[in-house]
């Protein structure tokens, strides 16, 4: 008598639709992601392809609930597809769950600035940024202040030219992109830095600014912004961005050597009388 193979049931219809759904959506996750870094399209047909995606990984995943009750019910074999598609979906719904904590979280503002009262202002990136993104809201102030207290201007004890050297290193290290850097000059009491940061994941482009301002002789106040192209939220991000930058100015400013105080001119030595001789 022939002996029946082990893995002889068919198998589930649900649990191969599951792995099958999961794994486009994370062919489509992916996709979507890349054009959003590479800018082939526009953020809305990306953002839609994302959201496609998401959608899809959620089908997977109550496929593969309903594939488990199948195989249960009716002894069929999948359940390792089944499986494979409940993880692939559970972790592309992750991320997006993740960020919708953090909209739980924090206001719903996307652009931040540590003087809300007189922020920095885009001046060459305005060009590139929507119209109604260039003004920093006032309605974001008071969110704003409540949601950050901490987001203030540093105090540095450097004179401007070692502020603007200090401040450069530092974005430089974080390999952003400049739009606008000019060196401060002998005529002018500030200077303005202008970069675009991205998002890890998604890539998206936020702009900062920053404004270095002397004060006195041997200080400067720096003051930043962070703000978003795309979206009325920002999940936090940009004020997670400002803390860190002006944690690490702050701290690159204390590692700074010490700015050389100019010496002044040496006077010449007053011309040597010549010696009378003695009368006899």
């Amino acid at each position: 008598m022939a002996r029946r193979p082990f893995n002889d049931e068919p198998i589930s219809a649900l649990a191969t639709w599951s792995s099958r759904l999961a794994l486009f959506a994370l062919a489509v996750a992916v996709l979507s992601v890349v054009i959003l870094r590479s800018a082939l399209l526009e953020i809305e047909p990306a953002l839609a392809t994302f959201a496609a995606a998401l959608a899809l990984a959620g089908l997977a995943i109550v496929l593969a609930f309903l594939s488990f009750v199948a195989i249960w019910r009716h002894g069929r074999s999948g359940l390792g597809r089944a499986l494979l598609g409940l993880m692939l979906g559970i972790l592309l719904l992750a991320y997006p769950a993740y960020l919708a904590q953090r909209g739980y979280r924090y206001p719903a503002i996307a652009d931040v600035t540590t003087d809300p009262a007189n922020p920095p202002r885009f001046i060459t990136l305005a060009a590139q940024r929507p119209r109604n993104r260039i003004v920093y809201p006032a309605a974001s102030a008071p969110l704003q202040r409540a949601a950050y207290p901490d987001i203030v201007p540093l105090q540095l004890a450097l004179p401007l030219r070692s502020s603007y050297d200090v401040v450069l290193g530092v974005l430089t290290k974080r390999k952003w992109t400049f739009t606008e850097s000019m060196p401060p000059a002998a005529s002018r009491r500030e200077v303005v830095i202008e970069t675009t940061a991205r998002t890890p994941l998604m890539g998206f482009r936020d702009d900062v600014v920053i404004r270095i301002t002397a004060v006195g002789n041997n200080g400067s106040r720096v003051d930043l912004r962070s703000a978003s192209r795309f979206g009325s939220h920002d999940l936090g991000v940009n004020a997670a961005r400002l803390r860190s930058l002006l944690e690490d100015i702050d701290e690159a400013s204390g590692n700074a050597p010490e700015p050389k105080s100019e010496a002044p001119p040496d006077k010449k030595p007053a011309p040597k009388k010549p010696a009378q001789k003695p009368k006899v």
